[in-house]
């Protein structure tokens, strides 16, 4: 994505870029950014990102990039962190402002925010900024943007329609690329499924956290979830934290470094962190829960398996989840989600031969009433 995306970024086009995640777009625009406001001293920058993480992932990315150049300071605008150190931060003239657009919105709205020097904007996640219901927002921040010459980038993890209606919004004559535009998952992650009792969910997952090493990401459905089940794991023995949509910002930041920095090896999640969380000594994902949207199967499990590193995921499967599974299936692999169906489809006997497996193979594991399957189509190792 880099290789493609910065000539054109650099010769001042506009681009639309969509690519798989974890695969270097943040590097990709900030570089183009960097470039372009060496050359522009009095212009400034715009960097909208959907989620509070994934903002403050851009600024550390950043200031790797630029060290202690006084030249390129910047300014994370993000929603329950301290509005104090951001006014104060703002009247030092940040050249690079990089926020959420809710805050970014509150700031415009008071006048301690002003964008008619930004020549550069970088819509990030741009299909999870929509899915967010950012849309309203996005268009009310545009209105804001009135640099003749402000060339605009937007990067996606995927490319639905609404995507290329928000580009014709936003940006002028897009140069498009797209690297694996088939949604897929990264190569080197080992994909497996265990189908099992809605009962006996729970420990199946125990079982599971106490046979794997290193860090892990469970994900769960709700908020309530998290914490509960943090809390119980945490009884147990497990060093465990939970990060989830209703913490308070320094909360957030506190679990987060804390999981960065191996004090904590299991971090119970909602899709909040689905996103945007790049911490390279992930080595699996859980998914306790499945997404209500396919694409999210995608994402959460592409918090392991870094930058091309080998990483494992697993899916928990209930036959309550039997419809999710069925269209995560169809999104990776259409043509073997047709031929194939899980174990647990049928809620009455049925008549005839015996069904042919999800997967096509294994049988029963050590773990009660659990069936065990690597994903159809998924990379193995050697």
């Amino acid at each position: 994505i880099q290789r493609e995306t910065l000539p054109l970024t650099l010769k001042g086009l506009d681009v639309l870029a969509s690519a798989q995640t974890g695969s270097g777009k943040t590097i990709a625009y900030l570089i183009a950014l960097i470039m372009k406001l060496i050359a522009n001293p009095e212009g400034t920058a715009l960097i909208l990102a959907p989620t509070r993480e994934l903002a403050m992932q851009v600024q550390q990315a950043l200031i790797q990039l630029t060290g202690n150049n006084s030249q390129m300071k910047s300014v994370l605008i993000i929603g329950g962190a301290s509005m104090f150190r951001q006014l104060s931060e703002l009247k030092r003239r940040p050249r690079i402002i990089i926020g959420t657009p809710g805050r970014i919105n509150d700031h415009l709205s008071r006048r301690t925010l002003y964008l008619q020097s930004t020549c550069f904007l970088v819509i990030d996640e741009a299909d999870r900024m929509l899915d967010m219901g950012f849309g309203i927002q996005l268009d009310q921040i545009a209105t804001f943007l009135t640099h003749k010459s402000r060339q605009s980038l937007l990067f996606s993890a995927t490319m639905p329609p609404n995507i290329g209606r928000l580009a014709q919004k936003y940006l002028k004559d897009p140069q498009r690329v797209s690297i694996d535009a088939n949604i897929q998952a990264p190569a080197k992650i080992q994909q497996e499924i265990i189908h099992t009792k809605t009962a006996d969910k729970r420990n199946q997952l125990v079982e599971q956290l106490n046979k794997r090493e290193g860090s892990i990401i469970v994900f769960v459905r709700t908020r309530r979830k998290a914490e509960s089940m943090s809390n119980e794991l945490r009884d147990e023995g497990h060093d465990t934290d939970a990060m989830h949509g209703d913490l308070p910002q320094r909360k957030r930041e506190q679990v987060i470094r804390s999981f960065r920095a191996n004090k904590s090896r299991i971090l119970i999640a909602t899709d909040v962190a689905a996103r945007g969380l790049d911490i390279p000594h992930v080595m699996h994902v859980i998914n306790y829960d499945l997404p209500e949207c396919p694409e999210d199967y995608v994402h959460r499990i592409g918090r392991t398996g870094r930058a091309g590193a080998e990483g494992f995921a697993l899916s928990i499967v209930s036959p309550e989840d039997r419809n999710k599974w069925r269209a995560i299936s169809r999104l990776l692999d259409p043509e073997t989600a047709k031929r194939t169906a899980a174990p647990h489809e049928e809620t009455a006997p049925r008549r005839g031969p015996p069904r042919k497996p999800f997967g096509g193979g294994g049988g029963q594991n050590k773990w009660r009433g659990a069936k065990k399957r690597p994903f159809s189509g998924a990379s193995r190792f050697r």
